[in-house]
């Protein structure tokens, strides 16, 4: 049985991810002046990981339609919050990454754990046989 909050919780993680992917596709360059952050020598790289964002925001959306018929996309949505958090901690941990990135990674861990939560709970519904029982005697 799948928790009652799964259903939003999909929806949050699309209107998140589908938010950023807009702003760094679209305003990238003034994100990266709003927190001093030095930009990369072209904005390509930006905009290709927000159309990604954008793109697994339409996933997130599906899974949030019925999370138990589309469990087996679960583990590509927390594989996709796993592939942000893992350089971005591991980078921190060396002091090598703009603070403006950290927020982001926090929020992406706590989806990371809720999807796996969601994905180990939404089981299909047990399917009934017409074989009769079998007797013991």
């Amino acid at each position: 049985m799948q928790p009652r909050w799964s259903r939003p919780l999909f929806l949050v993680a699309a209107v998140y991810d589908g938010l950023l992917g807009l702003a760094f596709t679209f305003v990238a360059p003034t994100i990266f002046a709003y927190f001093g952050v030095t930009p990369p020598n072209h904005y390509g790289y930006v905009q290709f990981p927000g159309l990604l964002l954008i793109l697994f925001a339409a996933m997130f959306v599906q899974i949030a339609r019925d999370p138990v018929k589309y469990r087996d996309m679960i583990p590509y949505a927390a594989a996709f919050k796993a592939s942000y958090c893992a350089p971005v901690f591991w980078y921190k941990l060396q002091n090598n990454i703009p603070a403006m990135w950290m927020p982001f990674a926090w929020a992406d861990l706590v989806f990371l754990v809720l999807f796996l939560m969601v994905w180990r709970s939404a089981q299909a519904p047990a399917v009934a046989t017409d074989r009769p029982a079998r007797a013991d005697r």
